[in-house]
């Protein structure tokens, strides 16, 4: 069997410059944003839509009534981490990548500590997803938030391990082998000139998803606790 590296000229494919991929991360952030709204506009549809006709008068008994008090924690901190998120982004273009790394780990520990406290407050209900029209809602829009905020952290860990690791290159220590941002280790140069310099692109696209992300669930908040 012949193997790839054989057959392929790679000089075609590295130098590919950072700016293209930076532009492509922009493109992607704002269909990923489209994207979301449109999966979320489905649970406000069934809100006011299950709200309106109140069939049987189960839309919301009287013992369904979701605390406030835990819904504004967990709003808080995810609108805290998107805050911090964007701050760094300020840093990182100020050329203040130590500052930036501080606020990014502040933003992952902040949206983490949202998704626990959004696990504990399921448990701290007093009802059920089968208890009227709202609770379903409830437990389905809240449990799809969950999800959404957990890749968004898991996409900036790695933005911020890529930072982290690779520190040193903007200082001239090379830390980046040649072919090491493809994982091929038959590449003899970079896929791209400055594989770091994409740190900045992801993170812009990152911040504008995340703050979109914060603000749906403020939406969220408003709809779900208050009214």
């Amino acid at each position: 069997m012949e193997l790839a590296s054989d057959s392929i000229g790679y000089e075609v494919l590295e130098g590919e410059p950072p700016e293209l991929l930076g532009r492509n991360l922009a493109s992607a952030g704002y269909l990923l944003a489209s994207a979301t709204a449109f999966f979320f506009l489905a649970f406000v549809f069934a809100y006011f839509y299950l709200r309106s006709l109140n069939n049987a008068h189960m839309w919301k008994p009287k013992h369904v009534d979701a605390s406030v008090t835990w819904g504004t924690i967990i709003m808080a901190c995810i609108v805290a981490s998107a805050i911090a998120v964007r701050l760094g982004l300020n840093d990182h273009r100020a050329g203040k990548r130590p500052a930036w790394r501080i606020k990014g780990a502040a933003a992952l520990g902040l949206g983490l500590l949202a998704l626990v406290l959004q696990a504990i407050a399921w448990t701290q209900q007093g009802f059920g997803p089968a208890d009227g029209g709202f609770a379903s809602v409830y437990f389905g829009w809240t449990a799809f938030a969950f999800l959404f905020v957990l890749c968004t952290m898991f996409w900036l860990e790695t933005v911020l391990a890529t930072s982290i690791r690779y520190r040193g290159w903007h200082e001239g220590e090379r830390t980046v082998a040649p072919g090491q941002a493809s994982g091929d280790r038959y590449r003899e140069a970079d896929d791209i000139r400055d594989p770091v310099s994409l740190v900045r692109a992801e993170l812009e696209a990152l911040s504008m998803y995340w703050t979109f992300v914060a603000g749906t669930a403020v939406f969220a908040w408003v709809v779900l606790y208050l009214i």
